[in-house]
């Protein structure tokens, strides 16, 4: 997937993968207007992710929002493991998709599995940072 916000490095030889800005990935805008209308606040913790679980899914009708949304679901995950998991940190690979690589090397995809939590409801946010946080 690629971001427009973090440059278009798609077919570029010789490209590497480098880190991106905590705060620009964590902002999620409209997930965090979505949440706070549900009276849910985003802490940027794992509780806030187990609280983002039990939305109801109100966007699901509106592809443009689900699109939106999922993307900001998955940097609000990843912003949630670099805060809180030692060594996490963000990656944007090559092909402009941000990641959570994390000490172990492992690089864990996190804007896809947004898409999923929005489109779905599975796995469950939460459910993910568990999985992570235990690699």
């Amino acid at each position: 997937m690629h971001i427009p916000f973090l440059g278009n490095r798609h077919g570029q030889a010789g490209d590497i993968p480098h880190t991106a800005d905590p705060a620009l990935l964590a902002e999620c805008e409209l997930l965090r207007a979505q949440a706070a209308e549900d009276g849910v606040a985003l802490d940027d913790t794992p509780a806030s992710l187990e609280a983002l679980d039990q939305l109801l899914p109100r966007w699901r009708d509106d592809e443009e929002t689900l699109a939106w949304l999922g993307t900001d679901a998955g940097l609000y995950l990843g912003t949630v493991l670099i805060r809180t998991v030692p060594g996490a940190q963000w990656e944007i690979r090559a092909d402009g998709e941000p990641v959570v690589r994390l000490s172990s090397g492992r690089e864990f995809e996190v804007v896809g599995s947004g898409h999923d939590w929005a489109t779905s409801g599975v796995p469950e946010l939460s459910q993910l940072y568990a999985e992570v946080s235990e690699a």
